[in-house]
């Protein structure tokens, strides 16, 4: 049992924790609770770490997930547990997981149905342009697999999916849901283009609303910023606005609802074309 806050491995987590550069650098991130942990598929499990209270209170259920782990466990006090949490009430239970990798391939490849099947429609994007909230950028990601979104492609300014608020907001679907970060948001919308892919942006100034569009064949919804919404150079490049209309007051819609709105419809297009 581990018991030292010296301890190598314990210094390892809090670092990782706490710095996107190590992150980043050993392409790993933290996973925390049992239902989080159900999620990592195994070949990404790294570490595995639970507290002293997890293990006397776990269920049949966690020993025997805990025991098909290929790289086992490593118990460690409550104490020590609570330095290597990154949140308030700990479950008692982290994994070290590796980052996965995916290409422009992987992102433009069918979504599939609960059974594992493919859907068989045709690319469904997002490109995120400094989302920078991580509640925001998790919603989008739990959304968009919902939606049957096949990839998500963001700017480097955006929030990092690995941070440890962005991994629990996704429920999830960080382990499912490919997405890639690129330096060229402009030079991503062109090799969509080029790929037959129409991409749209959610902007304020379009003229058709969003329920008034085709969206059964390939499709890029562009989104922008919290505040500021999409920058003027990235908004021209998409082939159309659109706009989601609005009642009231109201003049903007959060980023992650906006994704999750055109998503759907996209998703309600293609099931009935």
């Amino acid at each position: 049992m581990i018991s030292s806050p010296s301890n190598e491995k314990v210094k390892r987590i809090v670092a990782y924790n706490a710095k996107n550069r190590l992150r980043k650098e050993d392409k790993v991130f933290i996973v925390e609770g049992i239902r989080m942990q159900v999620e990592i598929p195994v070949d990404l499990i790294w570490e595995t770490y639970v507290s002293e209270s997890f293990l006397q209170k776990a269920s049949d259920k966690d020993m025997e997930y805990l025991r098909s782990l290929p790289l086992g466990y490593e118990e460690v006090t409550d104490q020590i547990f609570k330095k290597m949490s990154d949140t308030k009430t700990p479950q008692g239970i982290l994994s070290l997981a590796r980052q996965a990798e995916y290409s422009d391939e992987d992102l433009l490849t069918p979504a599939r149905n609960r059974d594992g099947s493919s859907t068989g429609y045709a690319p469904l994007i997002l490109i995120l342009e400094g989302i920078q909230d991580p509640g925001n950028l998790g919603t989008i990601f739990r959304s968009a697999e919902g939606a049957g979104v096949t990839g998500i492609y963001m700017s480097s300014d955006c929030a990092d999916v690995y941070n440890s608020k962005v991994v629990r907001s996704t429920m999830g679907a960080i382990f499912r849901q490919p997405f890639r970060y690129t330096d060229d948001l402009l030079g991503t919308i062109k090799m969509l283009k080029d790929k037959g892919i129409v991409s749209y942006a959610a902007h304020l100034k379009g003229t058709k609303n969003y329920d008034e569009l085709d969206f059964t064949k390939g499709t890029a919804f562009l989104i922008g910023n919290e505040g500021n919404g999409l920058s003027k150079e990235i908004a021209d490049a998409a082939d159309e606005y659109l706009l989601i209309p609005m009642l009231g007051q109201v003049e903007s819609m959060n980023a992650a609802t906006s994704a999750a709105l055109l998503g759907f419809e996209a998703a309600r297009q293609r099931r009935i074309g």
